[in-house]
């Protein structure tokens, strides 16, 4: 079994924070794979499902996020669930928004979400960062990560979502690397090249 848990704050006035998009993300790959219905258990709400052959439990912990990690950690304990098919999907201010890096351990760069699941089980789980950018100054930071997304996120923000849950598959058949080059694929497709028919400026003798 895998655990895919996606970091938030419970209720309706966080729920279009910023913080909250770990619980955005599992919330549309729960839809988009006809995952079950969500249900209150490990002091979080939780959601089975299947990818690629394997059974997905989806958790978003209530327990706010500074004690994330004891509802992650209850999850662990009782399925006995291997570190490292633990995906935590979480907002990440170091990355421009809509990018998407997976990695396995480290610190928790001042994410207190990261910190308490690190307390509870190790830190050698694995890390689903979904950019949210970074406001530019360090005291603007809470406002930021607490704010709610604008207006003028919401396409790069679907783009994204959707972008990890169609790939979502490839975490649990252990391609990290071309899940992150699908998702950067989605967000950034190449520019196409001119073809030999495509109409050029004449030159100019």
């Amino acid at each position: 079994m895998f655990l895919f848990a996606g970091l938030g704050n419970p209720g309706a006035k966080y729920a279009s924070n910023r913080h909250n998009v770990g619980f955005m993300a599992v919330d549309v790959i729960a839809a988009a794979h006809h995952f079950g219905p969500w249900k209150k258990k490990f002091q979080g709400e939780v959601s089975d499902g299947v990818l690629a052959g394997e059974k997905v439990l989806l958790l978003k912990p209530q327990t706010y996020m500074n004690e994330s990690g004891r509802a992650v950690g209850e999850a662990v304990r009782f399925h006995n669930i291997p570190l490292d098919k633990v995906y935590v999907f979480y907002d990440e201010l170091d990355l421009e928004p809509g990018k998407v890096r997976v990695r396995l351990g480290g610190g928790a760069a001042g994410h207190n979400g990261i910190r308490s699941i690190a307390a509870h089980i190790t830190p050698e789980f694995k890390r689903v960062r979904l950019g949210i950018g970074h406001p530019g100054d360090k005291d603007f930071v809470l406002p930021h990560v607490l704010g709610d997304f604008a207006k003028s996120d919401r396409d790069w923000l679907v783009k994204m979502l959707d972008a990890v849950a169609d790939n979502a598959s490839m975490l649990v058949d252990g391609e990290d690397e071309k899940f992150q080059s699908k998702v950067a694929l989605v967000m950034k497709p190449p520019k196409k090249l001119a073809g030999p028919n495509s109409p050029r400026e004449e030159k100019k003798d």
